[in-house]
């Protein structure tokens, strides 16, 4: 670690994480509001279409919700904007046309399962009641009424799932990365930039396999979140809902975090007890951001790839979570231990993952396959 070199950055004085995460968010929220196409510009009052937007999303239960409403609604005045559709006048009829053409195209470019267009369409409604109570006839109803939202199988989750030997060589393959970008003797400010990303990946994705936490509550975390509590160290966050949370760090956990902090504060020139900001911060010229969620998928589908799991391609953050899941179930874990574990309110969230196992594992194609290699051997 004495090999890294102080960058100049500068470190924030403790306490004022909590103060800059809401500027964050509200700056956050009034640059995507500002990029919105298709929506007039405001007259200068409290109710033009665009403030009640940013108050909107504003409004939302947590960050999570809020950035995955902005994404729905850029998503569909975009697409009104490509069908020349006003989004104030828009009737049922559009609105059924965007359900079609959301199912066909989701953001990693194949069809979007059916709880993304559901969500798409629950965000879109939501939008249009906040305009309709708060604005003086801007939009007389709401479009999304009367559209028909797709079921959701609440029997099976579309998460790509990993075996717990799949995880580990994902682990494995973070490792691996981390000690290729050891500081050297002659290592330039890149190098020692690329090390620091290799840190912290490993450091995230222990996280996220050892917790099983939603991507959001990882990366919406400030270094003020970690803590101690009854001889634990823990990590407190904001779960669905906006309910707090704390839960202990594993050791396996711990020794990847403390190594990625203690060469980010040699990094910022400080030591790991005056580090403040983001717990996962994006490093090199841009370092001290908070590392954004598209750039985890790139990281885990790449990792997975070097691993050779099969289904990297297809892997997200949400994997390690499902992973959690139903490693937890094979090894005895009861139900509602697992449910406590990753927030869901609803017993049956926590079943989806447990039937995939079993549907899986259990399949009928297993067992008369056995047989009909043995009567053909």
């Amino acid at each position: 670690m004495t090999d890294l070199q102080p960058t100049g950055q500068h470190v924030p004085v403790p306490g004022q994480a909590r103060q800059s995460a809401l500027a964050d968010r509200m700056h956050r929220v009034a640059t995507l509001v500002a990029a919105l196409p298709g929506l007039p510009a405001d007259d200068g009052t409290r109710y033009g279409v665009r403030r009640l937007t940013a108050a909107w999303l504003l409004e939302a239960e947590s960050p999570h919700t809020e950035k995955a409403y902005g994404r729905d609604l850029s998503t569909f005045l975009h697409w009104c904007a490509t069908e020349r559709l006003d989004p104030l006048t828009v009737r049922p009829t559009d609105l059924g046309q965007f359900r079609t053409w959301r199912a066909q195209h989701g953001y990693d470019g194949r069809p979007a399962a059916a709880s993304t267009v559901a969500r798409a369409l629950a965000a879109v409604a939501s939008w249009y009641t906040h305009l309709i109570a708060n604005s003086d006839g801007l939009v007389r109803h709401n479009p999304v009424a009367t559209v028909k939202r797709p079921k959701v199988n609440q029997h099976t989750s579309p998460t790509a799932g990993l075996t717990m030997t799949e995880v580990d060589a994902l682990l494995a393959a973070a490792d691996a990365q981390a000690a290729s970008r050891a500081p050297v003797a002659g290592r330039t400010p890149t190098g020692h930039a690329r090390y620091l990303a290799a840190l912290r990946d490993r450091a995230l994705l222990r996280l996220l396999a050892d917790l099983g936490l939603r991507i959001s509550e990882a990366l919406d975390r400030n270094l003020d979140d970690l803590s101690h509590n009854a001889g634990h160290r823990t990590l407190r966050y904001r779960g669905k809902g906006n309910l707090p949370r704390e839960r202990p760090l594993p050791a396996h956990t711990l020794q990847a975090l403390d190594e990625y902090l203690t060469a980010r504060a040699a990094c910022a020139g400080t030591s790991t007890d005056r580090l403040t900001g983001p717990l996962f911060a994006t490093t090199g010229a841009a370092g001290d951001g908070r590392l954004a969620e598209p750039n985890v998928f790139l990281t885990i589908r790449r990792l997975a790839g070097q691993a050779g799991i099969p289904s990297a391609g297809r892997l997200s953050p949400h994997s390690l979570r499902h992973a959690f899941a139903t490693g937890a179930r094979d090894a005895g874990v009861p139900l509602e231990d697992v449910q406590d574990a990753m927030g869901h309110a609803d017993p049956r969230t926590t079943r989806r993952y447990d039937r995939d196992r079993h549907n899986i594992d259990r399949d009928p194609a297993f067992l008369l396959g056995a047989r009909r290699a043995s009567r053909t051997a």
